[in-house]
């Protein structure tokens, strides 16, 4: 048994000091799979990284198109930044734009999903009559809206049926932020009305069927059963609508150029003016990197703070 047991011992030690060859299918396996993820990893190189790289290393410099000027100026740009009232002002905008469109775009959103996951013989054709727009071109969704909301436009021709008599929307500074609000949230809120239907539908029947036998109201078990069990459709809902308040930019430049004023000029439009009609592209290359910044800190924020409201993440 001992000299087996040695022979035993001897053979392992020999194979534990080899290397294991790979097998051809093995070597097969490795090379379809970094071939099936190249693609993505040389795009995310080539259009995330890669620009990210160079927008940071732009934001460096005093570079002028017009004056073919390339300068090295340090954190000159993120300086001005900070005694920039223009700035200042646009990243207020984004503020209150973000906030009213977070707001009534998710609110609406998860309104429509329950209204809409009811077993109604209307109920397909409703979802896509509200999903449509998703589908339209935005600028040529923006460009309708701009002629409905015009002082002789069709929804002030509809108020003056009414006796009412309607301002010229996007001629003042509150309606104007209004307006643009209200048309980015009828332009998507059919996307979040969807992802917030199929959280409903996988929520459990018999649980909800249970706490109203046990006497729960309506109000009780969509508060206590529902909206637990859809939240991470939710957090979902809110990086994606957060995020995309902070990108709106076709929207502004058609119905109001960020006026009457500033006051809809967002930081994305400031961003735009600083590099198109300025052409201070390094300003506006520092403005992009602020930009990143926040986006970055609002998703890591809301991603951070998951476990304390968001179901099974605790």
């Amino acid at each position: 048994m001992t000299a087996t047991a040695a022979v035993v011992a001897a053979e392992s030690a020999e194979r534990g000091g080899r290397r294991p060859r790979r097998s051809a299918a093995t070597r097969g396996d490795w090379i379809v799979g970094y071939t099936m993820v190249a693609p993505v990893v040389l795009g995310s190189l080539a259009f995330v990284i890669a620009p990210l790289i160079a927008v940071v290393w732009f934001s460096l410099h005093d570079w002028n198109v017009l004056a073919n000027t390339f300068v090295f100026s340090g954190a000159d740009n993120y300086e001005r930044m900070l005694a920039d009232p223009g700035l200042h002002n646009s990243l207020l905008v984004s503020l209150w734009f973000s906030i009213g469109l977070v707001a009534l775009n998710v609110s609406l959103a998860l309104f429509l999903a329950v209204l809409l996951n009811q077993k109604l013989p209307t109920t397909t054709t409703f979802r896509t009559f509200f999903f449509s727009p998703v589908v339209v071109s935005l600028v040529a969704w923006t460009i309708v809206w701009s002629f409905l909301l015009q002082a002789d436009g069709g929804i002030n021709g509809f108020l003056s049926l009414l006796g009412i008599e309607g301002p010229n929307w996007l001629r003042g500074e509150v309606t104007a932020m209004i307006s643009v609000i209200v048309v980015q949230v009828f332009k998507n809120v059919g996307l979040n009305m969807i992802l917030f239907l199929a959280a409903l539908q996988g929520v459990p029947e018999e649980i909800s069927e249970a706490a109203r036998i046990d006497g729960a109201g309506a109000w009780r078990r969509f508060r206590s059963i529902t909206l637990p069990m859809i939240s991470p459709t939710i957090m979902l809902v809110m990086i994606l609508t957060i995020v995309g308040s902070l990108e709106v930019f076709a929207q502004i430049d058609v119905l109001t150029g960020g006026g009457p004023g500033n006051s809809t000029t967002v930081l994305v439009y400031y961003l735009y003016q600083q590099a198109f009609r300025f052409n201070d592209f390094g300003y506006a290359s520092a403005i992009a990197v602020l930009l990143f910044i926040i986006v970055l800190i609002l998703t890591l924020v809301q991603w951070q703070t998951r476990k304390k409201w968001v179901f099974h993440e605790n």
